[in-house]
This record gives C-alpha cells, structure tokens and sequence, in this order.
C-alpha cells in the first residue's frame, strides 16, 4: 500500500478482450487478487435499490454512474478485507472492469495507487462478440445473447472507456495481444506484472 492506498494494476481491454479469463487465472497465482466489476454487479441482489439500477443500465449496455460504482466497490472491497480473503500488503490488486471512465480515475486516486496496466488488445471486434454470446450461453448472461446491446458496450466504451488509457502515464500502460492462446495471454501478462508485485512485496 502507498499510505491507505491500495497498489493496483488494471486489466484493461474492451468488451470480450479476455479481461475475466486473464483475472481469474491470475488470482490462482498467490500475491494476485483479482477484483471484476462485473462479477461484483451480477452478484447483487436484483431486489435492492442498487442492484435495480445496475440491471437497468447493463441491460442497455451502458455504464453504471461512477458513484455508485465506486460506492459498490468500496463496500465490497472493504468486505474482502475484513473476512481476510483481500490482504492488500501481500497482494496486489487486479482491477477488471474499473475504473470505467476518467471520471472514476479521479475519484480512485484516493483508494488505489495504480502502478501497472496490462492492456489486451484485439482489433476483430466480431470475434470478441462471438467470444462474448460463448460466454453468455455458458454463464448465463442474458444480455450479452443481445448483439445490439453488445454492440452498444463497444460504442460506450469507444466514448468513455479508452480514455481512461490517456489518464495514466504511458511507461505503466502494455500492450497485450489477447487474440493468442490464454497461455500466452498470461505469460505476457506476468512479464509485466510479477516486477510490480516483486518490488511491492520487498517494501512491504
């Protein structure tokens, strides 16, 4: 941690990147904790006030408003550490999903000190939203079964997610191809995070 913040690396990428594959391979791996937005979303009880409103805006394909993004994740993320699954002197945070937009980089300053983004990269946009309807028959997804809401997630994210590339310094930011196999997706991404991890560990 950099005072109360949390050291965090992002796992970046648009919808269908393999941004949840990488994170959950990479939270087997002890001194990783991976932490998705979605995951967090689809676990709300859908009868809550806040968990209506997360179903509203998924269900269009738009964003959650970042404050009750970031409130959400607060509370849960303060829930991790308190059961002790979450131990952020030991790991380093992997965030998938989060920040969102610029905005919600402003607000995290205060939580998390981001020192790595691994970026996946993959230019066949109709490839990632076959990946995506796969993964929606698989998990249950609903919304991702709707291409016209698929297609709506890549025009948000267009607009309001890649920018959040130009909120950090470019030196912490690689490019991962993701179009490869998961193993060689991973053995990219390790090049680039273990180094950050190592250097956390020692100043702990």
């Amino acid at each position: 941690m950099a005072g109360n913040r949390f050291a965090a690396a992002l796992i970046f990428g648009v919808p269908g990147a393999g941004k949840g594959t990488q994170g959950e391979i990479l939270a087997r791996i002890p001194g990783f904790f991976h932490c998705s937005s979605g995951v967090i979303f689809r676990s709300m009880d859908p009868d809550t006030e806040d968990g209506k409103l997360v179903r509203d805006f998924s269900s269009r394909g738009e964003l959650v408003p970042d404050d009750i993004t970031i409130r959400i994740w607060r509370v849960w993320i303060d829930a991790q550490r308190a059961i002790g699954r979450y131990l952020p002197r030991k790991q380093l945070l992997l965030l998938d999903g989060i920040p969102r937009t610029p905005e919600q980089c402003d607000i995290l300053e205060e939580h998390i000190d981001v020192r790595a983004i691994v970026h996946l990269v993959c230019n066949d946009e109709q490839a990632m939203i076959e990946r995506i309807r796969r993964r929606a028959m698989l998990e249950n997804r609903p919304d991702d079964l709707n291409e016209e809401v698929t297609r709506r997630r890549f025009d948000v994210y267009r607009e309001e997610t890649a920018p959040v590339l130009d909120y950090y310094p470019s030196e912490i930011i690689a490019e991962v191809e993701s179009d490869g196999i998961v193993a060689e997706v991973l053995t990219e991404s390790l090049r680039h995070l273990v180094p950050i991890l190592k250097k956390q560990i020692r100043s702990s």
